[in-house]
């Protein structure tokens, strides 16, 4: 029987041993005792968690009190009409809460056709008649699907493509005013020290210089966002997870590069100006200090979800453990099926807060 869970992160040393912003403050501690996000379960985390986030932040909460998100810019005020540009959608010509007010879910995902698969394969998981429509098709840049109250939107490659996305998504559900909307990113990545084909859950992400920040440049000066996931999100997943499992999943920090190759250590790119033994010594490092897994999306992710006020986090399977190799060899196949792993956790909790949902 494979293990249900391990839990390979550890805060102390990941904070000794890295940059940290957090003043001995362990990210998103809360107390909240509910395992699924009901109405009276969330306003117990905001209670608890509120906070904490600001002392992470330095400002309030970025909640509505009907639970709704609260845009932090003034500017969008005097806008007519607000222009989600590249979703094609605006404020003045779709009815935005008509059409996503009952979103409780984003899945975001790299690429368009596993957005398809996923919003498919939870049509089936929910019982929701699907007739797929990608509603951003007129922007020719990403795709959305919505199936009941999910929203799967593809993000593709790398942190500048996810934020423009990532941010519109969150106007969208501003807009829209969607209650409570949880969003997990759904990916492909790298492992370190654990098998092929794990699933692994994000605590944290450390940037490419190890620090627990999303570095965005703003008006020639860089800011330093916590790159912090939602803890109970992750023990609500974790503890859906079935105990017969064929693959073994971990929640551990995440490391996003800004590059695949120089960036994330790897020999086989076409410039590489550092041994072999530097490689396995800076992977080595990453493991001591919990890092399970690398992309190239999970501080942007978690920063900007994070300073929304939103529950996140990052599910992702692995196709290759990084301390053996850096090329991904698996079929298509095997590659195929693994993709499918994170889509089950996901399909589990999504159908459990939905079953809760119908018996109140």
């Amino acid at each position: 029987m494979a293990t249900k869970y391990t839990a390979l992160y550890n805060f102390t040393e990941m904070k000794a041993n890295s940059k940290s912003i957090y003043n001995g403050v362990e990210p998103m501690t809360c107390n909240c005792d509910y395992i699924l996000p009901t109405a009276a379960g969330w306003q117990s985390h905001y209670d608890n968690c509120r906070p904490h986030w600001e002392m992470t932040n330095g400002k309030p909460c970025p909640k509505n009190e009907d639970r709704t998100i609260r845009l932090q810019n003034p500017h969008l005020a005097a806008l007519e009409c607000d222009v989600l540009y590249h979703l094609g959608l605006d404020t003045k010509n779709y009815d935005l809460p008509a059409m996503f007010g009952d979103v409780k879910f984003v899945c975001m995902g790299g690429t368009k056709l596993r957005m398809r698969e996923l919003a498919r394969y939870l049509g089936e998981v929910l019982q929701t008649p699907t007739d797929l429509v990608n509603i951003t098709k007129h922007s020719h840049r990403y795709a959305m699907y919505k199936v009941g109250p999910v929203l799967c939107v593809n993000h593709g490659i790398g942190i500048p493509s996810l934020t423009i996305v990532l941010e519109e998504v969150i106007k969208l559900l501003h807009y829209a005013r969607a209650r409570d909307p949880v969003i997990i990113r759904v990916g492909t990545s790298g492992g370190l020290g654990i098998p092929a084909g794990s699933v692994v859950i994000s605590a944290g992400a450390f940037n490419g210089t190890l620090e627990q920040v999303y570095d965005i440049p703003v008006m020639g000066k860089v800011r330093k966002l916590p790159a912090v996931f939602d803890r109970r999100l992750n023990q609500e997943l974790q503890s859906l997870v079935p105990d017969d499992a064929e693959y073994r999943t971990f929640c551990g920090i995440t490391m996003a590069a800004n590059e695949f190759y120089r960036g994330q250590a790897r020999l086989d790119g076409p410039f590489c100006d550092y041994t072999a033994a530097d490689k396995m010594a800076f992977l080595s490092r990453l493991v001591s200090l919990g890092v399970r897994n690398i992309e190239m999306e999970a501080t942007a992710f978690a920063a900007i979800t994070h300073e929304a006020g939103m529950r996140a986090t990052d599910v992702c399977v692995t196709y290759l453990d990084r301390l053996k190799g850096d090329q991904v060899t698996p079929s298509a196949e095997t590659l195929a099926s693994w993709q499918k792993r994170p889509m089950e956790v996901i399909g589990k909790y999504i159908k459990k807060y939905c079953e809760l949902k119908l018996k109140k």
